[in-house]
């Protein structure tokens, strides 16, 4: 397993993270103790989950997995999605519900800090200024060490880390966002801004819901979360790209796609999200995949992807 910086900050993270969101029923615990484990074995040593999954139960099993070991991981959990359904202020991204999820957060993990604490989702309403004072005050008060944004257009994180430089709070070091072969839409506008401010992208869903992984390939049903009657030709045919390339290697489908991520930019940190301690083996198989230059473009062009403007429209300029 290599290591990378997170954002501009000293702090070393796995070039993939364990993504834990299914950690929780029906996954029992043993199997989640199963993957943390193997993953730690690997070198792995960054873990992502929120106060949300699973009901919470992705944190608590967590704190109890990690107690005697949790300095040598680098543990991040999310905050913004609703808490409490019956109680209003129990989601977004004010400082009321920031504070109670921290504090949630970090009663379930048996940890009094957190290494890296991310914004879920921009909820669209609340200021800049009152979620970075409030993540600051986080900070400064040793509950957090560093911060992250989720899901969250470029123009506001560029406007944010901004706003933090001028006022001297902490800004963001990484942003995360969903990225795969088939899903590209962060080229557009957040991967450039991440490369350009120093930011580190995790990114979730790599696998794209299991079809690049090949399950869904010749009239497979893939026993996942997709319905195979929603795949499309362009599905169908990044997946078959995947597993040619993986053949060719004598690597899995599911390393080639990881490893693809790997390859776009020495910004992007993959969230591995497995459910069995089989998928989590076979996903850190990624780490050891080089792909040659030619694969990388043979699955950079499996199927049509354009940046629309004003990227393409830049690129093309001759001025």
């Amino acid at each position: 397993m290599r290591y990378r910086p997170l954002g501009q900050t000293g702090l070393r993270v796995s070039e993939l993270f364990l993504g834990t969101m299914a950690f929780g029923k029906p996954v029992p615990e043993s199997d989640c103790r199963e993957m943390l484990d193997a993953f730690a074995d690997a070198g792995g040593n960054a873990i992502d989950t929120a106060v949300v999954y699973r009901g919470g139960e992705s944190e608590t099993i967590l704190g109890e997995l990690l107690r005697g070991r949790r300095d040598r991981f680098v543990l991040g959990t999310k905050y913004a999605l609703s808490r409490d359904a019956t109680d209003v202020n129990a989601s977004g991204n004010h400082r009321k519900n920031l504070r109670l999820s921290l504090e949630t957060s970090l009663r379930r993990l048996r940890t009094d800090y957190l290494d890296v604490y991310w914004v879920h989702v921009w909820d669209l309403r609340t200021p800049a200024e009152e979620i970075l004072r409030s993540l600051d005050d986080a900070v400064r008060a040793g509950k957090v060490l560093h911060l992250g944004i989720s899901d969250t257009p470029a123009w506001w994180v560029s406007r944010a880390n901004q706003l933090a430089e001028s006022r001297g709070w902490t800004p963001f070091s990484a942003v995360q966002v969903p990225y795969n072969l088939l899903w590209r839409d962060v080229e557009r506008e957040l991967l450039p801004m991440a490369e350009a401010l120093g930011l580190s992208v995790t990114t979730w869903n790599p696998l794209a819901g299991g079809v690049l992984s090949g399950r869904y390939l010749d009239g497979g049903t893939g026993g996942g979360r997709r319905d195979p009657a929603t795949l499309t030709e362009r599905d169908h045919t990044a997946a078959r790209v995947v597993r040619d390339v993986a053949r060719e290697l004598s690597a899995t489908p599911s390393q080639v796609a990881i490893a693809w991520l790997l390859a776009r930019s020495p910004s992007v940190l993959p969230i591995l999200g497995p459910r069995t301690p089989a998928q989590l083996k076979d996903a850190l198989g990624a780490a050891g995949v080089e792909l040659p230059a030619e694969a990388v473009e043979r699955l950079t062009g499996a199927v049509p992807f354009e940046r629309g403007f004003p990227a393409d429209f830049l690129k093309g300029l001759d001025i």
